[in-house]
């Protein structure tokens, strides 16, 4: 949850993660139990992730970057489309008819959004945002992941100051749910 480092290497740490755990779920048949919980395990990384971004990433892309509203908004309407199909799959056993496909659409979108990412936004920041803001960020990034929701939300807010004020809260109640179901936990 927490790697180190400022924050393009945090988050490219992330997209590592959850595609580590796609490959798992692309490893398994269709049906298979473990799928679920791994689309789960995707799902928390995938939700602490964006939380994080929207409160602090995308900010300082408006403030620094060139055109920086733009590429924050494109940003966010990846998240909302991302956060939907989680939804989705959230209610879905991996033996689901449905299942496969959800969960097919989520890594297609969330790749698509990797590689974004990492090929065009963080280049940009990484030129336009002096070294320790960049540290900095890294910082707060891991500081909000600790606390983020681990389940989609769809209806939350996304810019601060109200996804800042809210997120904890709803943090809070999805790590309780999460513990009394055992979900992302092996069985």
């Amino acid at each position: 949850m927490g790697h180190g480092g400022n924050v393009i290497a945090e988050l490219t740490t992330d997209h590592r993660e959850v595609e580590e755990l796609f490959g798992k779920i692309e490893a398994l048949p269709s049906g298979h139990k473990d799928r679920k919980l791994y689309a789960d395990q995707a799902t928390m990384e995938l939700v602490r992730h964006s939380v994080a971004e929207e409160a602090y990433l995308y900010p300082a892309v408006r403030r620094h970057v060139a055109n920086g509203d733009a590429l924050a908004d494109k940003e966010l309407e990846d998240h909302a489309r991302a956060e939907q199909i989680m939804k989705d799959l959230e209610g879905c056993a991996a033996d689901d008819a449905e299942f496969d496909r959800l969960v097919g659409m989520l890594m297609s979108e969330i790749r698509e959004h990797i590689a974004d990412e990492e090929d065009n936004l963080f280049p940009r920041l990484s030129e336009a945002c002096p070294a320790d803001a960049l540290d900095e960020l890294g910082d707060k990034v891991r500081q909000a992941k600790k606390t983020a929701p681990t389940r989609p939300h769809p209806s939350a807010p996304d810019q601060p100051p109200m996804n800042k004020l809210m997120a904890p809260g709803a943090g809070l109640v999805d790590r309780v749910r999460d513990a009394l179901t055992g979900r992302g936990k092996p069985d």
